[in-house]
């Protein structure tokens, strides 16, 4: 282990299912999922501990054109199940790396994860096991943001790292809009406000309520993790003050 002191003592990781589809319209692009694993072992052996949530828009957002006619509840549940396949997936790169892992659900799937259980999560992450979070809620009608924000407070996680592939909060999408405006650091109010496109206004609220950061960043730059772990100033900053 690294004799260097990370700024961050315990994080939630929230990935979007779209980021781990690399350069193909859906699915699990192996080559994203194997970077990010050394991506995350880099930070995990500076004796980081690491919570992660992962969406599940790669698998659902490809089955949504014959997805006209199902309910929103049973699309919910799709998109949960969506999110344990990339969670399965990811595991197994960070397994494949030497990192101890364990994958716990909101909803109870016995033969594949571990029923989410706080205190059980909380021993993990105290052994150095990386803990992914899988299935949001558990319940429809609530975003893999929300369930990141939920997961993070319920672990006493310092920081909710998102990771993008922009280099943080605009005020609007910089890859369509050449003029759109960086924020460094941006109150919880502002994102509201501005309707910013940083995570659900659910996910805004809980974190607002427990003065939990949220900081933005592009994950797909290599070594920008690490440098954002060790203090550097990466991304944009949503916080109490502005």
């Amino acid at each position: 282990m690294e004799n260097i002191k990370p700024k961050y003592r315990r994080i939630l990781l929230k990935l979007s299912g779209e980021a781990l589809m690399g350069e193909r319209e859906f699915g699990l692009d192996p080559e994203m999922l194997r970077s990010y694993a050394s991506e995350l072992k880099e930070i995990h052996d500076l004796g980081v501990e690491i919570g992660i949530v992962i969406g599940g828009g790669n698998i659902f957002r490809g089955l949504e054109a014959a997805a006209y006619d199902i309910d929103k509840v049973a699309g919910d549940q799709m998109g949960m199940l969506a999110t344990v396949i990339n969670s399965i997936a990811f595991q197994n790169s960070l397994e494949a790396l030497g990192i101890q892992t364990r994958l716990q659900t909101a909803i109870k799937m016995e033969q594949i994860a571990e029923a989410f259980i706080r205190r059980r999560a909380i021993r993990h992450l105290e052994k150095q096991r990386i803990v992914i979070f899988g299935a949001g809620t558990g319940n429809p009608y609530f975003t893999t943001d929300t369930a990141a924000a939920l997961r993070a407070i319920e672990i006493e996680a310092e920081v909710v790292i998102k990771g993008t592939r922009v280099d943080g909060i605009y005020s609007t999408d910089p890859e369509k809009d050449p003029n759109a405006k960086f924020y460094e650091e941006v109150s919880y109010m502002t994102v509201f406000e501005q309707n910013l496109r940083v995570m659900d206004h659910t996910a805004i609220t809980l974190c607002q309520e427990n003065r939990l950061p949220i900081v933005v960043f592009n994950m797909n730059k290599k070594g920008n993790l690490k440098k954002l772990i060790l203090g550097d100033k990466l991304g944009s900053l949503v916080n109490i003050h502005q």
